[in-house]
């Protein structure tokens, strides 16, 4: 079965829904055929390779831009900032942050460090006011975690949900009245209790006077970064606003490992060298066994059984455990621990965790965005981080909309 990928598998591999490949499957763009014991699809692992290959290559040229200029200058107040990744990335897009807030102590000190103009609100969001910023902030941001609601009725409100950290997301909202909130989460999201969480949020915000526009999940590798990562956006525009706001569009390049760790057009220089996590040598051992692009199935058998353990009799592709990237592919989406077990991202050529400053570059910080902590606490930093290059995408998005903002109001 080594030849072969299962339908998960190759849904893993390649970053299209079930359903696409099926649908491939059918139009014969990419044929399946049926395993003899259970008669499930299978796929032949050369093809999809070379279809993969396809999809990343790097001979496109990239015919999108969502880059705008700003008319004024406009102000960001950002919650739950964690370590910068939106902050810069919005920076990059020409917006100001006026204040961030962030209960870390360690990502607080990354953000000082290197913005020591930036006011830095350390602490909980629920210990702190923002009235005095009533408008005077034309977009409040927030990657606020996702915690299940208790349901006290059928059309969830703010009362409800009292407690949780969406709650405080729109209890600022609500105190500043920007023209614009932008939320950012997993994809879980959608799912969540049943979809039941997303449109919990989404009655509470038109319950505090904002339209939410239909909900994308936009993936990263589409807006210039080497990492299949996926966010969640939940745009609020005030109900005064008959503004359309749009979100930005995917580039057709899409960039891999190399371009994230190699002088090239994401960086002009290699990655600069800097301390990194070891494997245990126990794992070290089987990981040498894998190829570049591959994971748990290159290895043989007994050794699959070994190092998987329970997981190895699960469903599911599992196609991060024991992966090693390849360097024409974009990585896998970082974790916040880089050797834990079972989403293992090894280098292409050295077996071992990528760097603290190669786990940046796969987030596309600049390289003299300096993280502060331990060494755990960078890399959890940079892993619970949003990608910059992402966030200067969708950074050009609110530009955007807030330059047709003020000229419709002039």
């Amino acid at each position: 079965m080594k030849e072969y990928l299962s339908l998960s598998e190759a849904s893993e591999l390649i970053g299209k829904s079930k359903e696409t490949l099926r649908r491939w499957d059918r139009e014969g763009k990419l044929s399946a055929v049926r395993e003899p014991m259970s008669n499930y699809r299978v796929y032949k692992r050369e093809q999809v390779e070379t279809l993969f290959a396809d999809f990343f290559s790097h001979d496109v040229v990239d015919t999108v831009s969502n880059y705008v200029e700003p008319n004024n200058e406009y102000n960001v107040l950002e919650l739950f900032a964690g370590a910068g990744g939106l902050a810069v990335g919005l920076e990059k897009a020409g917006l100001k942050c006026v204040a961030l807030n962030e209960i870390d102590k360690w990502a607080c000190q990354t953000l000082r460090k290197n913005r020591p103009n930036w006011k830095v609100l350390e602490g909980d969001i629920k210990d702190f006011d923002f009235k005095k910023y009533h408008n005077s902030v034309d977009v409040v941001t927030g990657g606020f975690p996702c915690q299940a609601f208790s349901y006290a009725g059928k059309k969830l409100g703010l009362a409800d949900v009292r407690g949780t950290l969406f709650y405080e997301f729109a209890r600022v909202v609500t105190e500043v009245n920007p023209p614009i909130c932008i939320g950012e989460n997993v994809r879980g999201l959608l799912s969540h209790d049943n979809g039941k969480t997303l449109q919990g949020m989404i009655s509470i915000l038109d319950e505090i006077g904002y339209n939410v526009v239909p909900v994308q999940v936009l993936k990263a590798i589409n807006y210039k970064v080497p990492q299949k990562r996926e966010r969640l956006i939940l745009v609020g525009v005030r109900k005064d606003i008959e503004l359309k706001y749009e979100y930005p569009k995917p580039h057709n390049k899409i960039y891999n490992l190399k371009d994230a760790l190699q002088k090239g057009e994401l960086y002009d220089t290699n990655v600069p060298k800097s301390p990194g996590a070891k494997y245990p040598q126990s794992k070290k051992e089987v990981l040498d066994l894998v190829p570049q692009k591959g994971y748990w199935r290159d290895l043989p058998l007994d050794i699959q059984k070994e190092f998987m353990g329970g997981s190895f009799h699960l469903g599911g592709g599992k196609t991060g455990i024991a992966r090693r990237i390849g360097w024409d592919e974009p990585c896998l989406t970082l974790t916040c621990s880089p050797a834990q077990k079972q989403t293992e991202r090894c280098h292409p050529e050295e077996t071992r965790p990528f760097t603290v400053r190669e786990y940046a570059r796969i987030q596309t910080f600049p390289d003299d965005w300096v993280f502060e902590g331990s060494m755990a606490q960078q890399y959890k930093q940079i892993g619970n981080a949003v990608p910059v290059n992402l966030g200067t995408e969708v950074g050009y998005s609110i530009v955007k909309f807030l330059n047709q903002l003020y000229s419709v109001r002039k």
